[in-house]
């Protein structure tokens, strides 16, 4: 057969390839093929991981915004200069930077 060589940092080996059958038996399989848990995890929960992540990041996003939004707008009410119109009095609101941070 074969001649395998795997190295890492303080030790080598030579593994010889008898066989290229592939393994009816799950307790035989080493973590390696599709019936790994990271693969079963993916096919079984991929879809709704990725949805959760979506509606997560789209509310994130959307909170941003919105409290940005709002900190400008408070600047308005107390009467300081608009952004659009060279101020920079929102730099000094708490609300604004928790919109940015978010």
């Amino acid at each position: 057969g074969s001649l395998i060589t795997l190295s890492c940092l303080s030790h080598r080996a030579v593994c010889q390839v008898i066989s290229t059958a592939v393994p009816d038996d799950p307790a035989q399989d080493n973590g390696t093929s599709d019936s790994s848990w990271i693969t079963r995890l993916e096919n079984n929960y991929g879809f709704y991981i990725g949805l959760g992540l979506a509606v997560f990041s789209s509310f994130l996003i959307g909170s941003s915004v919105i409290l940005k939004k709002k900190g400008l707008l408070r600047l308005v009410e107390k009467g300081g200069t608009r952004a659009g119109d060279g101020g920079h009095g929102y730099l000094k609101d708490w609300l604004w930077w928790a919109g940015l941070l978010t």
